[in-house]
């Protein structure tokens, strides 16, 4: 009897940990479920066959209903299966080929022709480069960095980046010699303070244009061309405005040099540290004037030469104090320095 009871209500587990039971009403296999540890009840009539049968039956019904290649999780590691469901049938065949054709229609679709260049990505770009290269540090302009990345991105990805560097340095020149002109008609009193203003606002334009030409200057300047794209915007600044007027600007600079405060500080530092960064032989034009703002522009100091220093720092001052730079309160000066 107890035999029988256990036939009856015994829970039977196959190697898929499907469970049986058998009762007297007929046989129920439970399924686990991937997602959950409660076995599912699926009915099979009685007399189907024998446990194994049942088994297999329910597991073929699962493989039929799933797709084809999807993973299997295991219900004891509740890792997914390295083993997918493959099919040979000509359906499976076809469904790849149409793959393959979406996606070269796609590659197709998304190419970007030299029309495309220059009706849609370019005019963006420049649209964004002409409110960088003019913005004033006082207005705000609403820019997205992004976006222009996004664009100069595409146009190297699209076997564009010739056209594109051919373009920016073009947009660029064109723009510097616009800024030459206007410092042609400057008058020679504003010329320093212009030249200063057109410098730093050049400069810090392409503290912005640079990091968004990033791409193109990694993938097409550095790698094809071996140059910088920074040094090159540089250059062209140094020959079409800088060079230009390079013999006016030295003469304006010794004389507000020889003259204090009749230009800013601020301004003469700016200028001649700028100028020395572009072209560093044109110190030699001007030694003194350079020496005063750039560090180890003279010679160094020799010994035999130290009386001669000596009187170049005396003229200086008698100089100083006949323009009305006096030394102030003496009175309190030991006599051993007046000799100095």
């Amino acid at each position: 009897m107890e035999d029988m009871e256990d036939d009856c209500f015994g829970l039977n587990d196959d190697y898929n940990h499907n469970y049986c039971e058998n009762s007297a009403s007929g046989q129920v296999h439970y399924l686990r479920n991937e997602l959950s540890d409660v076995p599912q009840p699926l009915s099979i009539s009685p007399g189907k066959g024998t446990r194994d049968e049942a088994a297999r039956e329910n597991h073929a019904k699962v493989c039929s209903s799933s797709s084809s290649g999807l993973k299997f999780m295991d219900s004891d590691s509740n890792s997914v299966s390295s083993d997918t469901i493959e099919t040979d049938s000509p359906s499976s065949a076809s469904i790849a080929g149409k793959l393959t054709l979406n996606s070269a229609s796609k590659f197709l679709m998304n190419a970007m022709t030299e029309e495309d260049y220059r009706t849609t990505y370019w005019p963006n770009l420049e649209k964004a480069i002409d409110h960088l290269l003019i913005q004033n540090p006082m207005d705000h302009i609403s820019i997205s960095y992004e976006q222009i990345y996004s664009c100069v991105y595409k146009c190297v990805c699209q076997q564009h980046s010739e056209l594109l560097y051919k373009d920016l340095m073009l947009k660029i020149t064109t723009h510097l010699q616009q800024v030459s002109s206007y410092l042609q008609i400057s008058p020679p009193g504003n010329l320093i303070e212009n030249f200063n203003i057109a410098l730093t606002q050049y400069t810090d334009a392409l503290q912005c244009i640079v990091p968004v030409f990033i791409y193109m200057n990694k993938f097409y300047i550095e790698t094809k061309l071996n140059r910088d794209l920074r040094e090159d915007l540089m250059k062209l600044f140094t020959d079409h405005v800088a060079e230009k007027h390079i013999n006016t600007l030295i003469p304006l600079l010794l004389e507000a040099h020889a003259m204090p405060f009749q230009v800013r500080p601020s301004t003469m530092a700016s200028v001649v540290k700028g100028l020395y960064t572009l072209w560093p032989d044109w110190a030699h034009l001007a030694p003194a004037l350079f020496s005063g703002f750039i560090p180890q522009i003279n010679p160094p100091t020799v010994e035999s030469q130290l009386s001669d220093y000596a009187a170049r720092d005396q003229k200086l001052q008698l100089e100083l104090s006949l323009n009305g730079f006096h030394r102030g309160d003496q009175s309190r000066k030991r006599a051993s320095e007046e000799s100095a």
